[in-house]
């Protein structure tokens, strides 16, 4: 990790560079009748254009020059990719198939690759019509929608407000998936290790304890050195499960190569959840010096998904052949029980993923008491914060122990929460900001109503299968 200051929560404004800027959009008019408002956005185009071009504006030349590099953005991508999504990929094949899960992996790679094309590009654009150096992504949806057709422009603060909380909300959901994969991995290996029958809850309940005080830390530079052995651990991690993903030989015949239809639902909400850092694309495009390169061929996005999908894509598919029917939502729990290389593979990454908590939790937190913070006087807010998250974190914690059961947790989150803002939300704001010229026959708008149906065909029948599996799980207990 070189730069953490990549990962700035989306409050985060520019008011102190050089750059001018704009409060409110330009007006624009019309010297023709309107038949409706959404038919204005041809004559504001125009207008942009024009002012374009008598005084142009290029955010980029306005950006940090001490900002990240390419490299740096680029660790930033991965590290934020690349964590118990990649270790749930098995139990997506599982509920896929061989052969389709293959597939649709990487045809959701791509869709999801695509989405944040469209949303680093739109922002790109909104920067140099409302003339600021960058924007997050609850400032570009609220720009695009300030700048849009008048039919769209009052609910501005809508989407800012919508894509703010829906952000606050993934990342606590995935903090509770945290949670209940560090306590399983510790209920597995202590379990079985010390001859004892400690039920996971009380393993979440311990979890909570480092949490709440690695949830405290407020300045990101203080969270580098957890995310630089959090680092680290993956790496030794990942190479421990390779080595036992290939110890044995590999049986594909009693693989099905299409899974049963019910549990579809279930796969894609998965590798939703695995592949969408959506979150953390805006910051860390923000924080480069370059941003140019950013996109493009190849490109620090490009070159980040492509390696992204290719991991998950291997990691899902030979981890299913190899452990089967048996899979669990981490394949690192499927490693062998009582060894001492099985066991470090397993403490390492639920260590991983308790350094990593701290980033998971500030991004939300931080973006809630930006929100909140004015309602409290500046000699309360240290006590206020620290009260606030202890709170929060507490909450996290009687969520998972309500939910102590890592598969069905991941798709939920995934379908609920990544859908929304991962494929729905970049799919919107691109089709309001260009309005209404949207290519060839309008290619554009239909693709992208095409995109938005599939996030909420996969919200409702992910969230519908995910929550069926957590009835089944509780009635089980009860029997």
């Amino acid at each position: 990790m070189t730069d953490n200051a990549g990962f700035k929560p989306d409050e985060e404004t520019y008011s102190s560079a050089a750059a001018p800027t704009q409060e409110n959009p330009p007006p624009y008019t019309s010297s023709m009748n309107l038949q409706n408002d959404f038919s204005s956005k041809a004559n504001l185009t125009e207008k942009k254009e024009l002012a374009l071009s008598e005084d142009p504006y290029n955010p980029f030349d306005h950006r940090d020059p001490k900002g990240a590099s390419a490299g740096g953005a680029l660790a930033h991508l991965l590290k934020g990719s690349l964590g118990t999504g990649i270790l749930a990929m098995p139990m997506a094949f599982h509920n896929a198939g061989l052969v389709f899960g293959m597939c649709m992996t990487l045809i959701v790679g791509f869709l999801c690759t695509h989405c944040v094309h469209i949303l680093v590009r739109t922002s790109h654009n909104i920067c140099r019509d409302a003339k600021v150096p960058a924007l997050g992504f609850a400032e570009t949806a609220e720009k695009v929608f300030e700048y849009g057709p008048k039919g769209v422009r009052r609910y501005s603060n809508f989407a800012k407000q919508f894509v703010d909380i829906a952000l606050m909300a993934t990342y606590y959901a995935a903090s509770c998936v945290y949670v209940v994969f560090i306590a399983e991995s510790f209920h597995d290996v202590i379990n079985y290790d010390c001859g004892i029958t400690w039920d996971i809850r009380i393993y979440i309940a311990f979890a909570i304890i480092p949490c709440l005080f690695i949830g405290q830390i407020r300045n990101l530079k203080w969270l580098v050195p957890f995310s630089l052995m959090a680092n680290i651990f993956i790496v030794v991690t990942f190479a421990i499960t390779l080595y036992y993903m290939f110890d044995e030989t590999l049986v594909y015949s009693n693989k099905p190569l299409i899974a049963k239809a019910s549990s579809i639902p279930l796969f894609f909400a998965t590798v939703i959840f695995a592949m969408e850092g959506i979150g953390a694309v805006m910051p860390v495009e923000n924080s480069m010096r370059k941003p140019q390169q950013f996109l493009g061929c190849p490109g620090v996005l490009n070159i980040s998904m492509f390696t992204v999908v290719a991991l998950y894509a291997i990691i899902g598919f030979f981890g299913y052949v190899r452990f089967g029917d048996a899979v669990r939502g981490s394949v690192t729990l499927n490693l062998p029980y009582g060894s001492w290389l099985g066991d470090t593979a397993k403490l390492l990454m639920a260590v991983a993923i308790l350094f990593t908590f701290g980033l998971q939790f500030y991004i939300p937190s931080d973006i809630l008491w930006r929100k909140i913070k004015h309602n409290f006087s500046p000699e309360k807010h240290n006590i206020t914060q620290i009260l606030l998250r202890t709170g929060i974190i507490l909450i996290i914690g009687a969520v998972a122990e309500a939910i102590p059961d890592l598969e069905p947790f991941i798709s939920l989150v995934g379908a609920v929460f990544f859908s929304l803002l991962g494929i729905f939300v970049p799919s919107v704001v691109e089709t309001v900001y260009l309005w209404p010229n949207l290519g060839w026959c309008k290619w554009k708008l239909i693709k992208n109503i095409l995109l938005a149906i599939f996030a909420i065909l996969a919200l409702i029948a992910g969230a519908v299968a995910s929550i069926g599996e957590i009835i089944d799980m509780y009635s089980s207990d009860s029997d």
